[in-house]
């Protein structure tokens, strides 16, 4: 695997930060490199927040993301999508919350844009919109070519989380990959 730089953009409380934690601990537990950096403001919850993830099989030398360099994206604000969709490279994979986030129409010819219920699909179909950080993990790494084998980054998410919720959880990884191949085939 070459190396794959993510962005996962929201707000407080979203669980973009979880996210990014979980995948470069997969990605360390896979044998290779993982390493999230993030951003945010310092309101606790609805500021912007960015977590960007990089996964390599060789050591990870710089730890930040140059503008154009991102493959994916995933956002769930308006305001974050708006502050850093820049960072993702022409023809880059960008994943939104339809219900939050309008791209423009250029928007649409620079980058792959597809659009995912997230939260909708937490709410209504798992249950608990705690759940959406556990869709996007499932969503990205399958709109990376499953850049990590399913089954450590399910492990490594599950690691994370009370065992209590680990029903729900494991449904909205299954759903996450279910609504990726919809929407990319």
């Amino acid at each position: 695997m070459s190396k794959i730089l993510m962005r996962f953009t929201g707000v407080g409380g979203q669980g973009v930060l979880l996210a990014g934690a979980i995948f470069a601990a997969a990605k360390i537990n896979a044998g290779g490199y993982g390493l999230k950096t993030a951003t945010y403001t310092s309101q606790v919850r609805g500021g912007a927040t960015v977590v960007d993830i990089t996964l390599d099989d060789k050591e990870i030398l710089y730890p930040y993301a140059n503008d154009g360099e991102i493959d994916f994206m995933l956002s769930v604000a308006q305001v974050s999508y708006d502050q850093f969709k820049n960072g993702v490279k022409k023809g880059g994979v960008i994943v939104i919350e339809p219900n939050l986030v309008k791209p423009t129409e250029e928007d649409k010819k620079r980058w792959k844009i597809y659009e995912i219920p997230i939260i909708t699909i937490a709410k209504e179909e798992v249950g608990n919109v705690i759940t959406q950080s556990v869709l996007a993990l499932a969503i990205a790494n399958f709109m990376t070519g499953e850049s990590i084998d399913n089954k450590i980054l399910k492990e490594t998410m599950l690691s994370k989380v009370p065992a209590k919720v680990h029903e729900i959880n494991n449904k909205a990884f299954d759903l996450g990959l279910e609504y990726a191949r919809q929407v990319s085939s």
